[in-house]
């Protein structure tokens, strides 16, 4: 049986300006000022799956290397092969999944920061007393700057699927933009799978995107909670 395929493939790199901001205008405000930032500080980011913490640790990358700093952003996998450099920043991804060699390199990472005029932006699945992680690791992320990234509420959801769809060269018709947020699931991960393999099947079939051909793949995917 077909099923739905919802790996996210952006046509623009991530940035700060492309990031729905909704109710995180204070984090956007911060995380600008941390890119400028040479004084060793850390600054700590967390929510919830899809709620765009890579986004925005890829885009103050980019921006920051646009800026003519240099800035590097590390995986969970890659945090082992972390190391301040002068004037770095660092962006490290998920750190609730560090294993023991990582977090020492994040626990020494923090320490040589100020010295080495560096700064970092970390990113986890929750606030920092609730990370299993090491006591002395989890003391230092809770020094930081912390901020929860909140939730979208369907208008943003609205406007990010309009994004993405001009992203992809999509015209997204209103109505399939209601039909989503009333009757999908509520993850901004799931509502852009379903808008890529929507314009994948348009493609493939050579059949404009409309609502018909949304329900028909929703269909092949087997989603009984919507209706048809």
């Amino acid at each position: 049986m077909h099923q739905l395929t919802l790996d996210v493939r952006p046509q623009v790199p991530a940035t700060l300006d492309n990031f729905v901001v909704g109710d995180n205008a204070a984090l956007l405000v911060a995380l600008r000022r941390q890119i400028a930032l040479h004084d060793g500080s850390w600054l700590y980011l967390w929510g919830a799956p899809a709620s765009g913490r890579s986004h925005l640790l890829r885009a103050a990358v980019s921006e920051s290397r646009a800026n003519a700093r240099p800035a590097s952003y590390l995986s969970a996998a890659q945090g082992a092969a972390l190391q301040i450099a002068p004037q770095l920043l660092v962006a490290l991804d998920d750190v609730d999944q560090l294993d023991a060699e990582a977090q020492a390199a994040l626990f020494r990472a923090l320490i040589q920061a100020r010295e080495a005029q560096g700064s970092l932006i970390l990113a986890g699945n929750a606030p920092p007393q609730h990370l299993a992680l090491r006591e002395d690791v989890r003391t230092r992320i809770g020094q930081a700057l912390i901020f929860e990234i909140q939730p979208l509420d369907d208008d943003a959801k609205g406007a990010l699927l309009i994004q993405h769809a001009v992203a992809r060269g999509i015209a997204l018709d209103a109505d399939i933009v209601e039909y989503l947020l009333r009757h999908g699931r509520r993850d901004a991960h799931w509502l852009m799978g379903v808008l890529d393999a929507l314009d994948d099947a348009s493609l493939t079939q050579s059949r404009p995107v409309t609502l018909p051909l949304l329900r028909e793949i929703l269909r092949e995917d087997c989603e009984p909670e919507l209706p048809f």
